[in-house]
Parts: C-alpha cells; sequence; structure tokens
C-alpha cells in the first residue's frame, strides 16, 4: 500500500495531539498537585509508580487484543478513536480536581484517574504505532513516516512545555500559584479537544493495510513467547526505558530549576521553545542525515550529544555562568539534550518497527501491536520512574516550594539529581545497543527477502 503526502500528514497530526496529552501529564502532574495543591511530593512518585507496575501487565494483554481484532473499519482505527475519548474525560478529571476536596479525598482522586489515564493511553497509543510497521516495509518508506511522525510528536511535546506555564497564569486570572488551579483545568480541557480532533482526522484519512492471520490466530501464551523470544525487540525496549527516564528526569525538575536557582519562571517558557524547535528540526532532517550516516552511528551520535549537554550544563550550574552573564547561556545545553534525544527518538522507532519484520522472520509470528504495547508500557514505566525519582529529589533536597529562596546545598542538590542519573542511564545505553544490537542494515536485507520469498510461497 503506498502511503501518499495526506496520509502521512493526517498521521502526523495525530502524533501532534497524542504527545500533547501526554507531555501535560508527564511534565504538570507532578507540579500541579505538588506546588499548586501541596500534595506530597513522595506519594505522588509512588502513586505514579505503582501505576506503571500495573501497566506491566495491562499494556502488553492490550496489545493482544488489538492483534485480535477484526472490524470493517481495520484492526487500529476503532481502539484510537475509543481510547482517545476516554483519555480526553480522564486528563480533564486529573486537573479538575473539586476546589472542596483535600487531604486523603484528593489522594484517591489522584489515583483512580492517573489510573483510568494510562489505561485509556494504552487503548489509542499502542495501535497507533504498530501502524507503522502494518504500513510501511523497512527502509526509506519507514524511516520517512518514523521521522515525520516522531517529529511531529516532538511539536506535540513542546506545545503544553512552551505554552503551559504562559496560559494558566492567564487563564487563572491570577500569578498566585495556589490560584492555578483554575487555569490548569481549562488548559486541559483546551488540551483534550485538540487531542479528540487529531485523532479523529487520523483515524477518517489514514487506511490500513490486510495483513495475514497468522498473529490473530495464535493464542495468548504464544504471544507472550513469541515477544519475549524476540531478543532485538526486548534490546530496544530496555533502551527506551534508559532514554526516556533520562530525559523525564530532567523534564520533572527542570521547571523547579528555572525557579528557584535560575529565578526566571518567565525564561523558562521561551528555553523549552527552543530546546523543543531543535529536537523538531532534528527529527525532520533525520532523512538528510541518514543518507551519509547509517543507522548506528546516527545512534550513538545521539547517545554522545546528549550527555555533552548534561556535562555542560552540570558545569554552568557550579560556575554559576548564567547568573553572571546570561541565562540565554542555558539554550547551549538544552539545545544538545533535545537535539540528542531527537535522533534517539527517531531511531527507537525505526528499530522497533523492524524488530517486528524481524520476529516474524524468527519465530513465524507477526506482533506489531504486542511489541508496540511494550513500547507504550515502557514511555510510561520511564515517566513514573522518572515522576518517582524527582519526588524523591525534592524531598531529598530539602526543597520547599512556599518559599523563593532556596538553599545553597538545595541548589547543589537539585543540580546534581538533574543531570548525574540521566547521564549514567545513557551511558548504560551504549553498553546495551552495542552489545546486543544486531539488526544492521544487512541483517534487514536478508529479513526483507526471506519474509518476501515466504509470503510469494517461494
Amino acid at each position: 500500500m503506498e502511503l501518499r503526502m495526506r496520509h502521512k500528514a493526517a498521521f502526523g497530526f495525530g502524533a501532534v495531539g497524542k504527545d500533547i496529552v501526554y507531555m501535560l501529564i508527564s511534565s504538570y502532574l507532578l507540579y500541579y498537585y505538588n506546588a499548586v495543591l501541596g500534595m506530597s511530593s513522595v506519594f505522588i512518585g509512588t502513586m505514579m509508580m505503582a501505576a506503571r507496575i500495573f501497566d506491566a501487565i495491562n499494556d502488553p494483554f492490550m496489545g493482544i487484543i488489538v492483534a485480535k481484532t477484526h472490524t470493517r473499519w481495520g484492526r487500529f482505527r476503532p481502539w484510537i478513536l475509543a481510547g482517545t475519548v476516554l483519555n480526553a474525560v480522564t486528563i480533564y478529571a486529573l486537573y479538575a480536581t473539586p476546589d472542596s476536596m483535600a487531604g486523603n479525598a484528593q489522594k484517591i482522586w489522584l489515583t483512580l484517574f492517573y489510573l483510568a489515564w494510562g489505561v485509556t493511553y494504552t487503548l489509542m497509543d499502542i495501535p497507533f504505532w504498530s501502524m507503522i510497521p502494518a504500513i510501511t516495509k523497512p527502509g526509506k518508506d519507514r524511516e520517512s513516516l518514523s521521522s515525520l511522525a516522531r517529529s511531529c510528536s516532538g511539536i506535540g511535546d513542546a506545545i503544553p512545555t512552551v505554552l503551559t506555564m504562559a496560559i494558566v497564569p492567564i487563564l487563572s486570572g491570577s500569578s498566585v500559584i495556589a490560584d492555578y488551579r483554575i487555569g490548569f483545568k481549562y488548559w486541559a480541557l483546551i488540551v483534550a479537544v485538540i487531542f479528540v480532533i487529531s485523532e479523529l482526522v487520523c483515524v477518517l484519512v489514514v487506511p490500513e493495510k490486510v495483513t495475514d492471520d497468522r498473529m490473530e490466530s495464535a493464542g495468548v501464551v504464544q504471544m507472550f513467547r513469541s515477544l519475549f523470544k524476540n531478543d532485538q525487540a526486548m534490546t530496544i525496549v530496555f533502551s527506551i526505558i534508559l532514554v526516556y527516564t533520562a530525559l523525564n528526569i530532567v523534564g520533572n525538575l527542570i521547571l523547579y530549576f528555572f525557579q528557584f536557582d535560575v529565578g526566571n519562571t518567565d525564561a523558562y517558557n521561551v528555553f523549552a521553545g527552543v530546546c523543543f524547535a531543535s529536537q523538531v528540526v532534528i527529527m525532520l532532517c533525520f532523512p538528510l542525515f541518514r543518507k551519509k550516516w547509517n543507522n548506528t552511528q546516527m545512534f550513538m551520535a545521539g547517545f554522545l550529544i546528549q550527555i555533552l549537554g548534561f556535562l555542560v550544563i552540570l558545569a554552568m550550574s557550579f560556575t554559576g555562568v548564567y547568573h553572571t552573564v546570561t541565562w540565554a547561556l542555558l539554550f547551549i545545553p538544552g539545545i544538545l539534550v533535545y537535539a540528542g534525544y531527537g535522533i534517539l527518538n527517531v531511531s527507537l522507532t525505526i528499530f522497533l518497527s523492524d524488530t517486528v519484520d524481524y520476529g516474524e522472520y524468527k519465530n513465524g509470528t507477526r506482533e506489531e501491536s504486542v511489541i508496540f504495547s511494550m513500547q507504550t508500557f515502557t514511555v510510561k514505566l520511564a515517566s513514573g520512574l522518572a515522576v518517582f525519582i524527582a519526588g524523591l529529589v525534592i524531598d531529598l533536597v530539602h526543597l520547599d516550594t512556599a518559599i523563593e529562596i532556596q538553599t545553597a546545598r538545595t541548589l547543589a542538590g537539585l543540580r546534581l539529581w538533574m543531570t548525574i542519573p540521566s547521564i549514567i542511564l545513557l551511558v548504560i545505553g551504549i553498553v546495551v545497543y552495542r552489545k546486543f544490537y544486531r539488526l544492521d542494515e544487512n541483517k534487514l536485507k536478508e529479513i526483507t527477502r526471506a519474509l518476501g520469498k515466504e509470503q510469494s510461497g517461494e
């Protein structure tokens, strides 16, 4: 099936919408319940981590359900639409905590709706990304759609990151943090509406390709066996956890860094805009870079650029250069971190899609939805791990959101925890990739030829 530009554009629009809601949750839920509502950061982080353990069971089963789905509208699109509508309701509820609610009632509200958010996001996220290997072939076609989708995801990430702390005070009619609950509620409603519209366009425009029934006829046990026998998929899944956790730790602490260390919350909006712009540009240019460098070279470059960015921001924070010269110097490490992440993000999507073909080649079953259920789980797991770590850090360094001036020890701890754990995770990622990933271009060509002969009956 040949994908036309309107199909790719609609898929990209869907990627924008889904990542707007994801980023609003992953980057601001801790801040909203901790700084705005006054809830314990340790409780929030622990609860979100526990929810990810629940997802360890839920997400793969959702992948199996999608794999076994047969409707006249296709396998993926009904789930994308249903999950989107339900998820839009939960994201609004998370930021619309009743004014009269406090204490344990507030904690129960957060727990129930966060669990519901995770389940409903899974409903639409797994089939969304599962469409890439289902409607493309290995090579340029897949790289093109993956690059476009991840670039659009980057735009979706940027919208709430850049606009939230500018729009929330306006919608709140106040610059007092305690009043931000009103602004967050209406901002979440706007985001939910955009989300529904974007996925509706996606399901109406993007076609699905009819595939064989080998996976659908498999039993649940066989599906899990096939998944865990796919060593290359497991390698990429572990890499996703490392890469996403590294960035999400920073994503959850950076607003506190700008508020209490840099001392300029408004600067954060500009900083975030520049960083995400660099990420989107690098992802859009990915197919051009691939003309000169292979996947391994691109992937390693992504790791090294990110590590360099974290080292630079660490050096800047302890020299205080953004206090003595200008905070705009933080653009340098910010661009490095997000450009490196952009390269890794596109690469991981391509690699995971390639492991679908590898699984079919090795095990005789095609597992798009089951494999991409692991991506959904690992992305949410990374988010949960990062929030858990961030919650502990806020408590560990004795950061008090009720006061404007923090101690030197608190700021030093914030700087270290915002960078060192991420560097360690990325170094581990390099080791894992170099030691265990084997799907280079020659191997993929061999797999494509073998599958082509099998499907033609030779």
